[in-house]
C-alpha cells in the first residue's frame, strides 16, 4: 500500500512539472501587431530576436517578421532580398551568418526566432510573412518548409497568421494545414474573392482601404480578417480603430496603445457614420446638402454651392470664402420687410453644408477634425440644430455649436448650447471658450459626447465645457430627439461682424479631414 501511495504521489507530481513547463497562449486583447518586432523606440534591429521579445514584453496581440531561405535550405528571418551585400536565397547560411545584427545579434534562424519567441510568452502570437521567390517551384518549397518545421516544434498554436503577396504560398498553406488564417498582403483582390479562395483576411497597405473604403463593410459581411500596414500617423491609427479593424500592423506599438485609450471605441462607442473625404469633386451628395442665399444672424455671405467655394481634393473637404459680388435672388426692394430681401448684393461668397434630410442623430459623440480660416470677421462653425426646426423654429427646436470660431478672438474656440431658456438673445445661452494653439496652421479635433444625462465639449483630449441634464422641461433640455449637422464659414453678422470685416484676408480656407459620428452600441 505505501509504495502504491508513493507510485501515485510521484505519478502526480511529474504530470504537474510536464503540465507547468508546457507553453499555452491566449492572444491579447488588442489590435496591435508589432511590425517586424517592437523595434523602433528602442532603436533594436528589424526582425532581430531582442524586438521580437520587446513586442512580447509590450503585449501586443502579434508581431510580424519575414521569412526567407538561404540556397542551402535555411530558413532565416530577414526582410531584404540581400543582406549585408549578398542574395539570400543565392547565399547559404554560414555565409550571411558571418555577419551579425546591430546589437550582436546573429542573423537568426526561423527555428532559433520561434523558439525564443515561445518563451515566456502567453500572449503575442507570430504573424508570419513568407517572402516569395522568382524560382520556378521554390515558394511551394518554402510552405512545406515553414510549416514542418512548425509542426516539429509545437509552434502551431502561436501563429496568429500567415501573410504573403504571393497568392499561391497562402493557398499551399491552406492545403497544408486547413485550419490556418492566412491574409493577402497585395491589395488587389476584394474581400468577396479572398472568402471564396479560403483566404482568410485582407492585410492592405492603408492607402488601399481609404480609396476602397467599401472593402471594410466587405470584409465584415464577408466574415474575413481585417488589417493594415503600416499605419504609424496618428490620424491614421484613429481612422483605423473607428472602423474596428481586427489588426494594425504598426511600426509605433507604443503610440497605437496611447491612441487605443483615447479612440472613442475604446468608450463603447460604434462609427455610425462618416466622411473621410478620399475622393475628388463635390462634396458626397449621399451624405451632405448645400445651403443657398442669406440665412441667419445678419451674416454678410451668401451660401454658394460652386466648386471654388466648397470641393473635396487630396483627402480633404475645403471650404473657402471669397470677397466678390453676388446677386440676392430673394432680393424683393430694399424697402422690404426683412433683411434677407431688402439686400439687393452680398459682397461675400462662402459655403454651408448640412446633413440636414439625409442623416440626423439622438445622442453620440460626433467629431471634426478641422483648421480653421484666418481673419477678421470670418465666423467658422460645426453645429447641430433639432430635427423639428421647421415645426418649432429656433431656439425652441435647441442648438449645439461644438466649435464656433471668430477671427477677432484667435486663440480661443467655443462650445454653446442654445435653447428656449438659455439662448443668446437673452445672454442666457449655456457657453465656455478654450484656449487653441495654432487654429490656423495645424489640424485640430473638435467633439462633442452627448448623452441623455449631459454633454460634453472637447478640443482634442480636453473637456472644457461640461452642460449636465437638469430634467425640467424641453425648454432647458430639448435633446432627447434628432439633430443634424452643419458645417459653414460665416463672414461678418452678429457675433463674427463685432470688430468688423478685414477685407484684406480674402479667400480663406477652413480644412476639414473628416467628420464622424460614433454612437453607443446597443
Amino acid at each position: 500500500m505505501r509504495y502504491l501511495f508513493l507510485l501515485t504521489v510521484l505519478t502526480a507530481s511529474i504530470a504537474c512539472n510536464s503540465n507547468s513547463n508546457k507553453n499555452e497562449i491566449n492572444f491579447a486583447d488588442n489590435v496591435v501587431i508589432a511590425h517586424r518586432g517592437a523595434w523602433k523606440q528602442k532603436n533594436l534591429p528589424q526582425n532581430s530576436i531582442a524586438s521580437l521579445k520587446q513586442a512580447i514584453a509590450l503585449n501586443c496581440t502579434g508581431s510580424e517578421f519575414d521569412i526567407r531561405m538561404t540556397s542551402d535550405n535555411v530558413l532565416v528571418v530577414t526582410h531584404d532580398r540581400d543582406y549585408h551585400g549578398l542574395v539570400v536565397e543565392a547565399s547559404t547560411y554560414n555565409e550571411l551568418s558571418k555577419y551579425k545584427l546591430s546589437n550582436g545579434e546573429a542573423l537568426p534562424t526561423l527555428k532559433q526566432y520561434l523558439l525564443a519567441g515561445m518563451q515566456n510568452n502567453s500572449t503575442t502570437g507570430f504573424v508570419c510573412e513568407i517572402k516569395p521567390s522568382k524560382i520556378e517551384g521554390r515558394n511551394s518549397m518554402i510552405a512545406n518548409n515553414v510549416l514542418s518545421l512548425i509542426k516539429e516544434l509545437k509552434a502551431e498554436p502561436y501563429i496568429l497568421s500567415y501573410i504573403s503577396f504571393s497568392y499561391d504560398i497562402l493557398k499551399k498553406i491552406k492545403v497544408l494545414d486547413s485550419e490556418a488564417k492566412t491574409q493577402y498582403l497585395d491589395g488587389s483582390k476584394k474581400p468577396d474573392c479572398l472568402k471564396n479562395d479560403g483566404i482568410s483576411g485582407l492585410d492592405y497597405l492603408v492607402y488601399k482601404y481609404k480609396k476602397h473604403p467599401e472593402w471594410i463593410e466587405g470584409a465584415k459581411e464577408n466574415g474575413v480578417l481585417l488589417n493594415a500596414w503600416v499605419a504609424n500617423k496618428t490620424e491614421d491609427l484613429d481612422w483605423l480603430l473607428a472602423n474596428d479593424f481586427d489588426y494594425i500592423t504598426t511600426d509605433e506599438p507604443e503610440l497605437l496603445f496611447e491612441r487605443i485609450k483615447k479612440s472613442p471605441t475604446y468608450d463603447g462607442y460604434k462609427l455610425v457614420w462618416s466622411d473621410e473625404f478620399n475622393y475628388q469633386g463635390r462634396p458626397d451628395s449621399t451624405k451632405w446638402a448645400f445651403e443657398y442665399g442669406l440665412k441667419r444672424n445678419q451674416e454678410k455671405q451668401y451660401y454658394v454651392d460652386s466648386l471654388k467655394n466648397a470641393r473635396v481634393e487630396k483627402g480633404l473637404l475645403v471650404l473657402e470664402t471669397h470677397k466678390e459680388t453676388i446677386k440676392n435672388e430673394a432680393f424683393v426692394s430694399k424697402d422690404a420687410k426683412g433683411w434677407k430681401k431688402n439686400w439687393e448684393y452680398a459682397n461675400y461668397t462662402a459655403p454651408s453644408l448640412t446633413t440636414k434630410g439625409i442623416a440626423e442623430w439622438t445622442y453620440g459623440r460626433i467629431e471634426i477634425r478641422a483648421q480653421l480660416p484666418k481673419g477678421v470677421g470670418l465666423w467658422p462653425a460645426f453645429w447641430m440644430i433639432g430635427a423639428n426646426y421647421d415645426e418649432v423654429r429656433w431656439p425652441e427646436c435647441g442648438e449645439i455649436d461644438i466649435m464656433e470660431h471668430v477671427g477677432f478672438n484667435p486663440d480661443s474656440i467655443f462650445g454653446t448650447i442654445h435653447t428656449k431658456a438659455y439662448n443668446h438673445m437673452k445672454g442666457t445661452e449655456k457657453g465656455k471658450k478654450i484656449f487653441i494653439d495654432k487654429p490656423y496652421d495645424s489640424f485640430h479635433v473638435f467633439a462633442l459626447e452627448w448623452t441623455p444625462e449631459k454633454m460634453d465639449f472637447i478640443l482634442d483630449d480636453t473637456v472644457y465645457n461640461h452642460i449636465e441634464n437638469e430634467h425640467k422641461t424641453t425648454h432647458e433640455w430639448p435633446f432627447d430627439q434628432d439633430f443634424h449637422l452643419k458645417i459653414n464659414i460665416a463672414v461678418g453678422g452678429m457675433l463674427g461682424g463685432q470688430k468688423g470685416i478685414d477685407d484684406t484676408v480674402f479667400p480663406q480656407q477652413m480644412l476639414i479631414d473628416y467628420v464622424r459620428v460614433f454612437q453607443k452600441k446597443e
